[in-house]
């Protein structure tokens, strides 16, 4: 295996212009994950660049949501196969590209999505590719790729997708956004959304206000209730993260909404958010008013196994073996497919990808230095297995 790392190490420092070109052209394709069009020409790309590397690639074709993809690299074997896993979403909307291309600046790339997480996938293939050009055939690799992991999969079977496609691997390892303090992921909390509005009764506030009935008022309320509801030591956060209401200052507002956002440790916790949340909802501050509730789709926790736990001392030792910084674990407040490939049984570490900092804003940018080295890293872990 020595030989083959030394050839694949190789490949990657000869392919690095061409890595930073291909990761070039995959920032400056729009694919926010509400706009299927841009989603499903970016997967189509990505299949066949796939292919061009020598990997049998499939699309996962949804009709509400962007496309998936499926690649594998080298022919089944008597070993289980290897997965890497990731996304290409955005949380950008159409238009952001034009706005901010990409570009390197003073050893930082820039651009939407470059952090988070096309890096990774840039990663992906050419670590699938070195593989391949230095003769690697011990196991076959399998990237799985989501095209609507932002939003969680709301109008997809994605998730189902991760799990069967993991199911037996040897080991998964996620390219998400890479941490500038070198820490990798061995757990992540679940999440789960509700969208909460308040109707209430409109009248002039000057005029006749006691005859109205505030929405904002009582989802004022509401919101201190769900805030409340965080309990840090379970692990457990609600989050009311946008608030709408009311047309003019003049008029006791008749409506009002809100979006929440609640992360767990365990999915058994979920049922215990869901009483809560039930119990706030039908609770009434302001008598008049009505409040309606709908649940929205989140991704399930990446559970701390024991095989994350003895993959991620693999990730560690291997690091060390390279000269690189030594890796340390952490449980992440965001969510990951990673939770699928752990529920199909499968060791994984994640936060594999580009190191850097702020993804989903306009301030986000990868190193780009650890594109390579970040490469190195999983291709030489793949080896080691």
């Amino acid at each position: 295996m020595k030989a083959i790392q030394e050839k694949a190490f190789r490949f990657i420092d000869a392919k690095r212009d061409e890595m930073i070109k291909t990761w070039e052209k995959l920032v400056n394709m729009e694919s926010g994950t509400l706009h299927k069009e841009d989603i499903d020409k970016v997967a189509m790309f990505l299949k066949e660049t796939a292919e061009s590397f020598g990997g049998h690639a499939r699309l996962v074709e949804f009709q509400q949501a962007g496309n998936g993809l499926v690649v594998e690299f080298g022919n089944p074997t008597d070993k289980p196969q290897v997965c890497f896993l990731g996304h290409f979403d955005t949380v950008f909307p159409h238009g952001t590209v034009s706005k901010r291309p990409f570009k390197i600046e003073e050893g930082r790339a820039y651009g939407p999505g470059v952090l988070d997480m096309k890096a990774g996938v840039v990663i992906q293939l050419y670590v699938a590719k070195a593989l391949i050009e230095a003769g690697y055939s011990d196991r076959q690799i399998r990237v799985v790729l989501a095209g609507d992991e932002e939003m969680g999969h709301p109008k997809s079977d994605m998730s189902r997708v991760f799990e069967e496609e993991c199911a037996g691997a040897v080991a998964a390892f996620n390219f998400e956004t890479g941490d500038v303090s070198n820490a990798l992921v061995v757990g992540r909390k679940g999440t789960a959304t509700y969208d909460i509005a308040v109707q209430g009764i409109s009248v002039h506030a000057g005029r006749e206000p006691e005859k109205g009935r505030s929405a904002i008022l009582e989802m004022a309320h509401k919101i201190i209730a769900i805030q409340a509801l965080t309990d840090y030591e379970k692990g457990v956060t609600f989050n009311v993260g946008t608030v709408k209401g009311g047309t003019v200052r003049n008029a006791v507002p008749d409506h009002a909404e809100i979006e929440v956002d609640v992360r767990v440790m365990e999915s058994e916790q979920l049922d215990e958010v869901d009483k809560k949340i039930t119990d706030v909802v039908a609770h009434t501050y302001v008598e008049g008013t009505t409040t309606t509730c709908a649940r929205g789709v989140g991704i399930m926790p990446m559970l701390r196994t024991a095989g994350n736990e003895k993959l991620f001392e693999l990730v560690r030792r291997v690091s060390e073996e390279l000269g690189l910084e030594t890796p340390h674990p952490v449980i992440s407040g965001g969510g990951s497919d990673s939770a699928y490939s752990v529920r199909a049984g499968v060791p994984t570490v994640d936060q594999m990808g580009v190191k850097g900092q702020w993804n989903h804003s306009d301030r986000e940018y990868a190193v780009v230095d650890t594109l390579f080295e970040r490469a190195k890293l999983a291709l030489a872990c793949v080896l080691a297995l």
